[in-house]
């Protein structure tokens, strides 16, 4: 008697498949499946400079990276020495995450339909941060718009970078196929 796997499908790459991968191959006119851009990965970081002087913060940043993604947050160490802002190369300035996978698709979700309708006098996502090769990066102001974080156990408010890699050539692909995710773009 053999068990029947029941493989979880998020919300999101389900509407991928089922709708979005159609449409976009609709109107880019792609003639292969393999054509349709989709995503790649999502990497959500924190630049904390003050974190030399209190290491403090460094713990608390990893934590609450933690909470949001619900994956492990590595720190990130500085590439090179800078006086102006008594950063030494080495000095850990920073954490960050990476996700790929059903782990994406589940935090996009929770961004879009869960966070962003909490950031306060919002009016949109800018579209034309785009880097030219059909990525997208964001800022968020305020970690406390994530209802993961405690709001009565945060040290200090800190804001966050949110960039989306995907497989798209150009962003006129890459702006469809986000804003027919569920991303909210300016008009």
């Amino acid at each position: 008697m053999s068990k029947e796997k029941s493989a979880y499908v998020p919300r999101l790459r389900r509407m991928f498949a089922e709708t979005v991968a159609p449409a976009l191959r609709e109107e880019f006119g792609y003639g292969s499946p393999m054509q349709v851009p989709r995503l790649s990965k999502i990497v959500v970081s924190v630049g904390l400079g003050e974190a030399i002087v209190n290491k403090k913060l460094l713990d608390t940043a990893v934590q609450e990276i933690g909470q949001i993604t619900g994956r492990k947050a590595v720190r990130t160490k500085a590439k090179k020495s800078i006086a102006n802002f008594k950063v030494r190369k080495g000095n850990e300035v920073g954490v960050m995450v990476t996700l790929r996978g059903n782990v994406m698709f589940e935090f996009l979700d929770r961004l879009v339909n869960v966070a962003m309708p909490r950031i306060k006098d919002f009016r949109g996502l800018n579209p034309n941060s785009f880097d030219g090769r059909g990525n997208y990066s964001l800022g968020v102001t305020e970690q406390i718009i994530f209802p993961e974080i405690d709001y009565d156990k945060i040290e200090r408010i800190s804001g966050m970078n949110i960039a989306i890699a995907t497989t798209a050539r150009t962003d006129a692909e890459a702006r469809s196929l986000l804003a027919r995710m569920g991303m909210p773009f300016r008009k």
